[in-house]
């Protein structure tokens, strides 16, 4: 699996219908929200807040190009559906098309820092996955924020949104094994709380 929805103590993370990352409260009986496959249901969840700086950062990001970036997630997730063996690449690109979106307030992090272990995506089948997605779409999609970014760069307004480019060459190169959280949540987690 690519990047996508996790689970972390007592609290759950999807991406809901509308395409907006939620939160649901885990009542103690472990992952009772979830099914196979990893995804959370509908049940129980509210939405995370974004920050007015975030959203300002988001609004400013789409009109600055985030929106073709956005696209070209989506493009290179349709193309994975259509090869049928890419099909956990695609999904994975349109949980990223829709973080490319919307970068302010969120950040990627990697699986086993929210779930707690190791699984298929985060040990040796995953970097192999990573290998072959690299080949196959990663270093388009990388170089086109790396080209977004340096042109942002070069001026002193865009220096913000060319950052906000750089680091989303990672997740182009490397998305299996990631997850995507809000920015609070990727903190705390890192502090190990």
């Amino acid at each position: 699996h690519g990047a996508e929805p996790a689970n972390h103590q007592g609290v759950q993370f999807s991406v809901a219908t509308n395409g907006k990352f939620t939160v649901a409260a885990n009542t103690g009986r472990g992952r009772q929200h979830e099914p196979p496959g990893g995804r959370a249901s509908d049940t129980g969840r509210k939405d995370t807040a974004r920050t007015p700086m975030s959203t300002i950062g988001n609004i400013i990001w789409i009109l600055l190009g985030g929106i073709w970036m956005s696209l070209g997630w989506a493009i290179a997730g349709v193309v994975m559906y259509l090869t049928v063996i890419g099909i956990p690449w695609g999904r994975s690109c349109f949980v990223i098309a829709q973080f490319t979106l919307l970068p302010f307030g969120q950040e990627a992090v990697p699986r086993e820092l929210v779930t707690g272990r190791d699984d298929v995506g985060t040990g040796d089948a995953g970097l192999i996955g990573n290998i072959v997605w690299l080949l196959l779409a990663g270093w388009w999609l990388a170089l086109g924020h790396v080209v977004t970014g340096t042109g942002l760069c070069l001026t002193v307004i865009g220096i913000p949104f060319g950052i906000q480019h750089f680091k989303l060459v990672g997740i182009s190169l490397m998305p299996i094994g990631k997850t995507i959280v809000p920015k609070e949540v990727g903190s705390r987690l890192r502090q190990g709380r």
